[in-house]
């Protein structure tokens, strides 16, 4: 039986319309901050290091008790509010600049605010789905959502390449300041039934994030996925940290060309969006997740090839590597993240979310640092070819694993393993 159409549902539509303009203010910062960075404070490498270390970091410091904290709370009103402070947050930005007060510091502070905030956001927004649509729409309502969300990264960066043209990166950020305050007013339109969890079932916070993280483990298929998303993570981290840099210095390709860079490339996420049902209904579930990872693995070879070629060519390289990785990544992000909303119990999915990013994003600030450290002393190129070979080596994991081969991931808390073999103990 075909499941309802989840484009149907008011309120998931709002959910949509909501992560829709937030992800495209993002678009405008990830841009605009390492820009401010390096073209108006003459940010080097370790200082970029630490700034994108301070956007992740909050991953590490707080994922597993904000879980916890989640399945307590109702998840739209914490969406909401991490809007909100993001909107205040980065608004200081543009505020300190026009006041000629702008120093490297106050972004670190500024990344580390809206890191928490994110966490925060990312772990109840992915628990939040399968609350406001049935089981049988939650593949197709990520699916739409992060199709939406790859729309919005082709037309953010471009736009914002071109408007970093004609207006100061500080002028962006407040644009983006303003993006959060829209998705919070639509978030406050959803209706729904959401409770908060029964006091009297609560128990001790370690307690509790014991449980998520034990959950985790006790699932092989997830643990399997979480440990090729970490390694994946941390070494793409190490090399991509210093991406604007390459870029806007080495490269010297300017803003227009770091524009069109994650714009181009975020096409190859939109079509690995669309793609990801057919694709995994053609190769097989589990296998895609296992193929998705080799082929973005492979790919990131581009971008240390690209310092050998001259304008043009590095950018059509650097663009081929972004189209390829972006279309890999959503292939294997919508098929696991559904997975892991199929396999977890309703009342552990906000700790099994904030764990998965505790192990997936903890390690990012700490490849941050050391990308820093690594570039600034041997080189950008070198530090890019060894992110190259952790990344491929991170793809064993689920290589290994009894993803690969199977066609029909399950869908039951107590299913770890194919259907015809026996439940893990």
């Amino acid at each position: 039986m075909t499941p309802p159409n989840v484009h149907r549902d008011r309120r998931f539509l709002w959910l949509w319309g909501a992560e829709g303009i937030s992800v495209l203010g993002v678009q405008f910062t990830s841009l605009a901050l390492p820009f401010l960075a390096v073209t108006l404070l003459g940010a080097v490498e370790w200082e970029m290091g630490v700034l994108n270390a301070a956007g992740t970091a909050a991953f590490l410091v707080v994922g597993l008790p904000a879980g916890a904290w989640v399945d307590r709370w109702l998840k739209r009103r914490v969406m909401i509010a991490a809007d909100l402070v993001r909107a205040v947050t980065l608004a200081a930005i543009p505020l300190l600049w026009f006041a000629g007060a702008l120093e490297i510091w106050h972004l670190y502070l500024v990344a580390a605010v809206m890191g928490a905030a994110t966490v925060f956001f990312d772990v109840s927004y992915q628990s939040y789905i399968p609350i406001l649509v049935s089981s049988e729409q939650v593949g197709q309502a990520n699916s739409t959502l992060e199709a939406t969300s790859q729309v919005s990264r082709i037309a953010g960066p471009g736009l914002a390449g071109l408007l970093l043209t004609v207006v100061s990166a500080p002028v962006l950020l407040l644009i983006d300041a303003l993006s959060y305050l829209v998705s919070a007013v639509m978030l406050g339109r959803i209706r729904d039934g959401e409770v908060p969890a029964d006091r009297a079932q609560r128990q001790s916070l370690p307690r509790e994030i014991k449980e998520g993280v034990r959950f985790v483990w006790s699932q092989p298929l997830i643990r399997s996925i979480a440990a090729t998303t970490a390694s994946s993570n941390f070494f793409a981290t190490l090399g991509l940290t210093l991406l604007p840099l390459y870029v806007l210095r080495d490269l010297d390709l300017g803003a227009a060309g770091l524009g069109i860079l994650f714009s181009v490339g975020a096409v190859g996420g939109l079509l690995g969006a669309l793609a990801t049902p057919r694709l995994a209904a053609w190769i097989g579930e589990g296998t895609i997740i296992t193929l998705s990872a080799l082929l973005g693995a492979v790919a990131f070879a581009l971008f240390p090839i690209a310092s050998f070629l001259a304008a043009p060519a590095s950018l059509v390289v650097l663009v081929a590597a972004e189209f390829v990785i972006a279309f890999t990544v959503l292939v294997y992000n919508i098929t696991q993240v559904t997975l892991r909303q199929r396999l977890c119990p309703p009342r552990l999915l906000g700790r099994m979310n904030a764990s998965i990013r505790f192990f997936v994003w903890g390690v990012m600030p700490i490849a941050s640092l050391l990308s820093g450290a690594i570039g600034g002393t041997i080189g950008i190129v070198p530090t890019l070819w060894i992110a190259l070979a952790g990344s491929l080596l991170s793809c064993t994991f689920v290589a290994f694993s009894p993803l690969t081969g199977m066609r029909r991931l399950p869908s039951g808390p107590a299913a770890a393993v194919p259907a015809e073999e026996p439940a893990a103990r």
